[in-house]
């Protein structure tokens, strides 16, 4: 029998070396369910087995979102400083210039302008990839001056939200986004322009603590984990075992905290169906 034992141990082959199966071409969902890439793709990146919402970040929401993925970038550029010279396990400025490397990302959001079913619409997306889409001061200031420039042009705007929350390495730099960006969301809500806040997975700390939840129209995608703190900090604070599916947008929208929940397909319809009830227009 031993044609098909191994006789000699420590042998190693490296994955890109391996002809069965190619690095990257299959995605494993966290209830095991096998996808080949492409199809997951193809199918927005929901797992057709299980309806799986993988994390993507805001190139592919773009391409959900806007027609033909044509749009305008607004303040692509723009970079977070070290003004408090923070660090850790490194330098901050040396994470932030790995992490641009890494992602071909300036910060953890991104601002698009273009149309969608016909018409204008500001997007500004999150993007986990970039350092767990911490909130710090760039990603405060993009959001005012998208902000802006939805109140100039009398557009509608949607906020994707995916993060880990503030960002630590800019302390109270990036606590004060919360009032600036709420302070924002309020001069919107005087032009009577819609904001639709679409919470994805994780939306978690200041975010949720701030303009995640301040949308006119609050929307989740399928099981993803939206709370301010983490389940378990709640359960050691409140002493207390928590219910069954707790911060899960399911949850949440059944306790109030959300008022729908779109499967990916149908966001882009859904949300400019949104749009034009909440404008008193005729539906697309």
């Amino acid at each position: 029998m031993a044609w098909f034992k191994r006789k000699e141990k420590g042998i190693t082959t490296p994955t890109e070396a391996k002809k069965d199966v190619p690095k990257g071409l299959w995605y494993k969902s966290p209830t095991g369910k096998i996808v080949d890439q492409d199809e997951l793709a193809r199918n927005l990146w929901v797992s057709p087995e299980d309806d799986y919402h993988v994390r993507i970040g805001s190139k592919e929401y773009f391409e959900i979102l806007f027609d033909d993925n044509e749009f305008k970038e607004l303040d692509a550029n723009l970079t977070s400083k070290d003004p408090l010279k923070f660090e850790d396990t490194k330098k901050y400025s040396d994470r932030l210039k790995e992490v641009m490397d890494k992602t071909k990302l300036k910060d953890a959001i991104r601002t698009g302008v273009g149309k969608s079913k016909g018409k204008d619409l500001v997007v500004s997306c999150m993007d986990f990839a970039f350092i767990g889409g911490s909130m710090g001061a760039v990603v405060g200031e993009k959001i005012a001056r998208a902000i802006d420039y939805s109140i100039k042009h009398k557009i509608p705007f949607v906020l994707i939200s995916k993060s880990g929350g503030a960002r630590m390495m800019e302390a109270a730099y990036s606590l004060m986004q919360l009032a600036k960006t709420s302070a924002k969301l309020a001069q919107l809500a005087e032009e009577k322009i819609p904001y639709i806040s679409l919470c994805t997975d994780p939306t978690t700390g200041g975010t949720t603590a701030s303009y995640a939840m301040l949308g006119d129209i609050n929307i989740g995608e399928p099981g993803a984990l939206i709370g301010f703190a983490g389940p378990r900090v709640v359960k050691d604070t409140t002493g207390k075992d928590l219910p069954e599916g707790f911060q899960t947008s399911e949850f949440l929208l059944e306790h109030g905290f959300l008022d729908f929940i779109s499967h990916r397909k149908e966001l882009k319809n859904k949300i400019n169906l949104y749009l034009d009830l909440i404008q008193n227009q005729e539906v697309r």
